[in-house]
């Protein structure tokens, strides 16, 4: 199983579309809300050298915005 973490924001349409699709496909997943967790922005930013959400990282493989199909890849989903 993929080590999977996304970093979210509270009004992101996009964060909520790829929880809904790790959901779908039975995706565990951690999440951290970067308009709150300091920590956890420094994170996101060290990773993706950015501040637009969603940021989700699969196992070291950095994913900006919800790219479903990059996604399904990464995760073996067919």
């Amino acid at each position: 199983m993929s080590n999977v973490t996304i970093y979210t924001t509270p009004s992101c349409i996009y964060c909520k579309m790829a929880k809904d699709f790790f959901t779908k496909n039975n995706v565990s997943y951690k999440e951290l809300n970067v308009a709150e967790d300091e920590k956890g922005r420094e994170e996101m930013i060290s990773k993706s050298h950015q501040l637009g959400v969603p940021v989700i990282d699969v196992d070291g493989e950095i994913f900006v915005g919800f790219d479903r199909e990059g996604l399904a890849r990464a995760l073996k989903i067919q």
